[in-house]
This record gives structure tokens, sequence and C-alpha cells, in this order.
């Protein structure tokens, strides 16, 4: 029996996406690793090389906290649960989105809807692990998210960028994607909202020249350090993240957007999230294979359609011109873009002019590598209260990303003897969007 999607909201749950975490260190990617006492092995190396050949990328938006899909991809007119707003028609015969929506209502043919979500739980860290690894949580093993494998799988042998670069706002959005079995070595880059690395700058009185002589020097004692003891995997595993570290320092222009004319400057705006999606669209360009960009405070419990008109027009605004600007420069077809949320609104309008996380039928939505344009799959009642057509789970959620980049989803990880799918065993693309 299907577990009921919860309508409360816990202040435990609140908090637990807002903490803080430590950075970890960057490092490459290999086929195999230590983690413990268990060995994670990939089972299809041949075919990483070919992924890594096509050049694929992945951008992930995540609308931090849930946004309403009332007032966006699913909207009920003339309902109770409708709302104020009214809908506007988009580039797909029969098919209107919130009137808060008017750019991205005439580039719906490049973008694919789920309007079918049931995932069931719609409490905000249990379901964001949920969504981010495509299932439930399992207390014999750590998933890693659905964004750190793709990092893996899809990044470049030898490259110095970092695999995965995760931005986020310094109040919302914090969420340190788990490496779960892969390993600290995959961690990903986080950014707040000052888009540049830390520490990334040459020691005052230390010219470039000294500093490769002193990385080439400890990397020589590291490696004779290693061949005489236990633990040689782990040293190769801190030399890596020196040299993703020297790979920021030689392109840290890379996050900084007034490179970029003034005019794309303009084009994607002023907002933290416009500036921080220009940076990720630079970074993917340079051949970063995943970026994930927090948008936050979705969360409305309280004057939700207040808080959806601020917050929606940034988004459109924002993501209309991404796509644009990624259509433009040749990598649409080679970027995966994904935007999600831990969950959706209730129905339901609360006494405060508010809407509740709800996780029985909510949407999401999918551009460019992979994805047919112009699909929109799934249905939900005349109140958007339940789905009746096309339902589909986080797994669902995840097999179509996984297969939307090339990406077998019934490919195994080993952790010692264990066979591990990327995506849960019952889990079923979506290939109604898939192109």
């Amino acid at each position: 029996m299907k577990r009921p999607a919860l309508t409360a909201c816990g202040s435990i749950e609140h908090d637990a996406h807002r903490r803080r975490f430590l950075q970890g260190t960057l490092a490459g990617t290999t086929a195999a690793l230590s983690f413990g006492r268990m060995t994670v092995a990939a089972d299809d190396v041949p075919n990483a090389i070919t992924l890594q050949k096509s050049q694929k990328r992945v951008l992930f938006i995540w609308l931090a906290g849930g946004a309403s899909q009332f007032e966006m991809w699913d909207p009920k007119p003339g309902r109770e649960t409708g709302g104020p707003f009214r809908t506007i028609p988009t580039a797909i015969p029969g098919y209107h989105v919130g009137e808060l929506m008017p750019k991205i209502a005439t580039q719906m043919d490049k973008i694919a809807v789920v309007r079918s979500l049931d995932t069931g739980i719609s409490a905000h860290a249990i379901a964001a692990d949920l969504i981010s690894t495509g299932r439930p949580k399992e207390a014999a093993l750590e998933y890693p998210e659905i964004g750190v494998v793709l990092a893996k799988e899809l990044a470049v042998r030898d490259s110095l960028l970092p695999d995965y670069v995760s931005f986020f706002l310094s109040t919302e959005g914090r969420r340190r994607p788990a490496t779960g079995f892969l390993g600290g070595r995959h961690t990903p880059l986080m950014l707040e909202e000052s888009m540049r690395p830390a520490n990334i700058d040459l020691p005052q009185g230390v010219s470039r020249p000294q500093h490769t002589e002193r990385e080439q020097l400890r990397e020589l004692l590291s490696r004779e350090f290693a061949e005489r003891r236990a633990g040689a995997g782990r040293v190769g595993g801190y030399n890596s993240a020196f040299a993703k570290v020297r790979g920021l320092m030689q392109s840290d222009h890379l996050f900084d957007i007034e490179q970029e004319p003034p005019a794309v400057r303009e084009r994607y705006g002023r907002t933290v999230f416009g500036r921080q999606c220009l940076v990720a669209r630079r970074l993917l360009e340079a051949g970063v294979p995943m970026v994930k960009v927090a948008r936050g405070f979705w969360d409305s419990h309280h004057d939700n359609f207040e808080s959806h008109r601020e917050l929606v027009p940034d988004f459109d605004h924002v993501f209309s011109t991404l796509l644009d600007d990624l259509h433009e420069r040749g990598l649409l077809e080679s970027t995966l873009v994904i935007v999600l949320s831990e969950f959706g609104r209730t129905p339901k309008i609360n006494k405060d002019v508010g809407r509740d996380h709800y996780a029985a039928a909510w949407s999401c939505a999918f551009a460019g590598c992979g994805i047919k344009g112009g699909a929109v799959y799934g249905k939900t009642d005349d109140d958007g209260k339940t789905v009746v057509d096309g339902k589909a789970n986080a797994g669902d959620v995840a097999a179509t990303i996984y297969k939307a980049a090339g990406i077998d989803p019934e490919k195994h990880y080993y952790v010692g003897p264990r066979p591990v799918p990327l995506a849960k065993e019952d889990a079923v693309p979506i290939d109604a969007i898939l192109s």
C-alpha cells in the first residue's frame, strides 16, 4: 500500500535542507574505488568512454521548497483549487500554462512537461532524498544522488575542471548532493552567491612556475609514500583532488560573468538566479558535465500567490533566456536541462492563503538532450488532487534522466559482490517525453 502524502510541515524537516555542510574535496573519476571495506565498480567501462566522447552535459534546476504546479505547469482555472491567476496558451496547441510564464509559453516546443508525479512523501528532507536519488532510503546502503552519478558517468578523463558544480543561495537550497557509496572523491564543488571558489589564488609572493614546481614535488613525494605503504588508492584520490584545485586555479575566469558582454549579462538579468545560470552556461560550455542551480523560497505556506507572483516571473525570464542561449550556442542538443522540486503544493488553499506540501499529484519539466520538445505527459483530475493518467514515481524520473543522458538505467555498480542498478529495479523511463 502506497504511503499517503503528508501535508503537515515539521520544523525539523524545514531546517534539514538549510543546514551547512562542510565542503569536501574535488576529485577525478575512475571505474572502481574503495569505500570502507566495499569495492564499487562499474560494469560497463567502454560505455563510459563513448559517453565522454559525446560531451553530454546536464543542468539541474532545483526549485527548493516545492514550487506550485497550479501556478506553473498544471493550472486549474475556474476551479476552487485554481487560485486567482489566469492561464495562457503555449506553442503547443491545447496546452496552457499559468499566466506568470509568458516567455516559457512561447518555448514549449523545446520543453517536455510531466504533470503526473505521485511520489508519496512530502517532508522536505525525506522527499528531497527520494527525488534526488530516485530511491527510498535503505539502512544497509547509502545511494548516491542522480547528479553525482551523472557527473561520474559523463566526466571527461583527465579533465582538470570539476565534474560537478552546485550553486545555491546563502539561505535556501543549501543541500550537499550525497555521494553515497561512491565516496567523497565525487563530492561536488559548492558555491554560494559569490559564484567563485574560495582560496584558488596563488599565495602572495609565489609565481606560477614556483607553484607548479611545488605541486610536482608534492605529487612525487606522495607517490613514493604510497609505494611503501597500504592505502595507495587514497593517496591517488588526494592527488586527483590537488589536480582539480589546480584546474580551478587555471580556469577561474569561467566563474567571472564580467567576461561576458554587457548585453549578455543584461539578458540574464540582475537576480542571483540569473547570474548563477549564466555562470552555469559558461561552465557547461567549457566542458563541466554536471551543474546544479538551486533557486530557493518556494515553500509557500503563507501568501502562496504573492510569493509565486514574485518567484515565477524570475524563473520564467531566466529559464527561457537560458534555453535560448543554449540553443543559439549549439549546446541544447547535448545539454539535458531538468526542473524539479521536492514535491508540489496542495490543491487546498489554507487559512493563510498558502498552499502546503503535496506529493500525490505534481509536475516537473525537461528540455534539451534526449528530450522530445512539446511533449506533455500525464494528467491530473479537474481539481489537481489525483493523477488520472500516466502516474510516475521518483524511480521513473531517475530512469528517464539517465536514459535522456544516454546512460542505461539498468547499468550496475557493484558494492562488494552486490549489484546495484543505477535506477531502482522497478523504475520505468517515461519514453513518451524522450526523443
